[in-house]
């Protein structure tokens, strides 16, 4: 192959990178390589908008850069307003062409943005294993950091693993549709500018391979801090789901809030941002044989992801409960394009600040009211309800053991009332959306968003 002459790029940015922008809406691309011509010549660079050709800002048009002798260059392009898609241009001015018009060719960079950066992580259905048709196109201006260290615009599958750098996170077999090109798509359109998602996902991987601070290799949590520094070593937030591989043990179910907390607080330093935003799933469901210790282990990983968001600011979570599945635990391609809704909604609300109804009905009260227990959900827009009156996704259990309910009552507002068979005997304690594969849920009907599984709140 005939070497190149002109301006060669050697680092920097590549085809279809997105570039975290800063706290002032502003990014920062460094540039370097080698020049090669018979005569002497400066390097210089320029950014122009890729479908009119006209430079992105004043500042921006061509402008010379350091410009050895030895034939390397290097430079930087500052102060980028955050947006795209853009192109990267080189060239090298010479004395036989002082106007620049046609200097000596050079490299170039297409279809650039400034905009952020969201991780991706957790086990399948992070990974996206939804089977079956859908119509979710990739669109410009959403673009991916693929298994093989390259940027490209963001399709599905999106944790393949055609010429992988890392084979940690290799699936086992093809991956599917997964929740996040409708998430980016969503930000994207709505903050107008663009979004780049970075796959670090597994299908499998417990929580253990995530938290450093637990024993054993957390290999997927080295694989996501050296995927953030290759794309530039700062992203705007980690989208999360994960929690299904934690239910096998009372130890790995009971301790999941903990683990878990601390897995974020090691993220937040390694990528050094003490207030990096985590937006989490609430597990959906599986369908497995009858077990009653699956049934609850189910239940308390729940409860400890709707716990962790009341006890550690900038953690989010949304619901999953109605979310139809493509097998026996993974979320289909239509669910998964509402939870790339939920999640974009999410991180709109919470990270970027906008005025969105993004949380779901959670519980704040259980109180006794004679026969029957009334549940008090917050977050609630319009009224509680169900698309199916007769189904019951509550158990309540007190002194002695579990108490029948006879019927599920809704109050049309912000309630849903527990007709009891019995009355209540001592301590007692209500789960909602209990078990692994609990009955239709109750939701915010005018938003249609069911409420958070919960587990073990006390009855007063």
């Amino acid at each position: 192959m005939e070497e190149q002459i002109g301006v060669i790029i050697e680092q920097g940015s590549a085809d279809w990178q997105i570039v975290q922008q800063d706290e002032h809406g502003k990014g920062r691309i460094e540039l370097g390589g080698k020049w090669k011509f018979e005569t002497p010549g400066q390097v210089e660079v320029r950014l122009v908008w890729e479908d009119t050709g006209v430079a992105v800002a004043a500042g921006l048009d061509w402008q010379a850069v350091l410009t050895e002798e030895d034939g390397t260059w290097k430079g930087a392009l500052e102060h980028i307003p955050a947006g795209g898609l853009y192109r990267l241009e080189t060239r090298l001015r010479t004395a036989e062409n002082p106007a620049g018009e046609w200097s000596p060719r050079g490299d170039m960079r297409h279809f650039l943005g400034i905009g952020d950066l969201w991780v991706i992580a957790g086990q399948s259905n992070s990974a996206g294993y939804g089977r079956g048709p859908y119509e979710d196109p990739a669109e410009l201006g959403v673009h991916l950091f693929r298994n093989s260290e390259q940027w490209a615009l963001a399709a599905h599958p999106m944790n393949e693993s055609t010429n992988t750098r890392h084979a940690v996170n290799r699936e086992a077999a093809n991956p599917g549709h997964s929740p996040y090109l409708q998430f980016g798509r969503t930000l994207k359109r709505t903050l107008a500018h663009p979004v780049g998602l970075v796959q670090t996902s597994l299908g499998g991987s417990p929580l253990t391979r995530w938290n450093p601070g637990e024993p054993g290799a957390a290999d997927l949590f080295d694989n996501m801090v050296q995927c953030v520094d290759k794309v530039g070593g700062k992203v705007r937030g980690i989208v999360w789901y994960q929690g299904e591989s934690d239910t096998g043990t009372d130890a790995d179910a009971t301790s999941y809030a903990k683990r878990f907390q601390q897995a974020v607080a090691a993220w937040r330093e390694a990528l050094a941002d003490a207030e990096l935003p985590v937006l989490t799933v609430q597990l959906n469901r599986v369908y497995q044989p009858a077990d009653p210790d699956v049934d609850r282990r189910w239940s308390q990983v729940r409860e400890a992801q709707r716990q962790v968001v009341k006890q550690t600011p900038g953690i989010g979570v949304v619901p999953a409960l109605d979310l139809p599945l493509a097998d026996l635990i993974h979320t289909s391609p239509a669910g998964n394009m509402l939870l790339g809704e939920r999640l974009a909604q999410a991180a709109l609300g919470l990270v970027y600040g906008q005025a969105v109804a993004w949380q779901a009905p959670d519980l704040v009260a259980a109180r006794r009211r004679e026969d029957r227990v009334e549940l008090e959900f917050a977050a609630v827009e319009s009224r509680m309800d169900s698309i199916d009156l007769e189904a019951n996704s509550f158990r309540v259990e007190d002194a002695a053991g579990e108490v029948p309910i006879a019927s599920v009552s809704y109050p049309q507002d912000h309630r849903v009332e527990l007709v009891l068979e019995r009355p209540l005997q001592g301590t007692a304690k209500v789960h909602g959306g209990y078990g692994k594969n609990p009955a239709t849920v109750p939701a915010d009907m005018e938003r249609f968003l069911p409420m958070l599984g919960f587990w073990g709140v006390e009855i007063v």
